[in-house]
């Protein structure tokens, strides 16, 4: 999933969309609001997390062109506006949730994943493989040892590999598919999911997560 950040103080804007990037979401940082509009209109975002006092745009009447474009896309103010009135306006144009600064980088990440499934999930959308159920829809993963919360980039990367299973997935492949992009930071950073994946389904002896030398992964799956 695509998150766009309209954020104009750049050791802020940086360490947020390490954050978020870390958290399992693709990130494209905006410096102004109109860099933050273009990179809308190009790059078609899942959800957006808009600063409101920025240059060139600020961020409730580029929220206003974002909605009156693509009025399905949902967005988040992230400000240090904290004023009653600037709450009440931000929530009345359209927005999905309202945080002000200071926050815990936490509750943002629990609230963009709550708002992207309310906002991309089907009704029924399990997957079953071996003795273990992903349950995309809630972001969770039942297995024979238990029952784990998973990120967004987990789920999506587990459900890539349920549906391919025991066929040999590319590197590179599996990049463009779940990251859109096959570069070396992103493949550094899928090392990590996988690890993750591993240890998750490590308790269903029905599944193996295997790395097939030279090419990629494979999800083997025993009856």
């Amino acid at each position: 999933m695509k998150v766009l950040i309209a954020e104009d103080d750049r050791d802020f804007g940086n360490v947020l969309s390490q954050y978020i990037t870390l958290s399992g979401f693709e990130v494209i940082l905006a410096r102004d609001g109109s860099q933050a509009w273009d990179r809308f209109r190009e790059d078609k975002p899942d959800i957006c997390v808009l600063d409101v006092m920025m240059p060139e745009i600020d961020g409730f009447t580029l929220a206003e062109k974002m909605h009156a474009s693509e009025p399905g896309i949902p967005f988040i103010f992230l400000t240090a506006r904290s004023m009653r009135e600037d709450i009440i306006k931000g929530l009345r144009i359209g927005a999905d949730d309202y945080i002000t600064k200071p926050f815990d980088p936490e509750v943002l990440i629990l609230r963009l994943n709550s708002i992207l499934r309310r906002c991309y999930s089907s009704v029924n959308d399990e997957y079953c493989i071996g003795s273990t159920i992903l349950r995309y829809n809630t972001l969770e993963l039942l297995t024979p040892g238990g029952t784990e919360k998973m990120t967004l980039r987990e789920a999506q990367l587990l459900r890539h590999f349920i549906i391919n299973k025991n066929k040999t997935l590319m590197r590179d492949q599996i990049l463009k598919e779940i990251w859109g992009d096959d570069d070396y930071f992103l493949g550094r950073s899928m090392d990590v999911f996988i690890s993750r994946l591993r240890k998750y389904l490590a308790s269903d002896k029905k599944l193996e997560l295997e790395t097939v030398r030279g090419m990629g992964f494979i999800l083997k799956e025993e009856k």
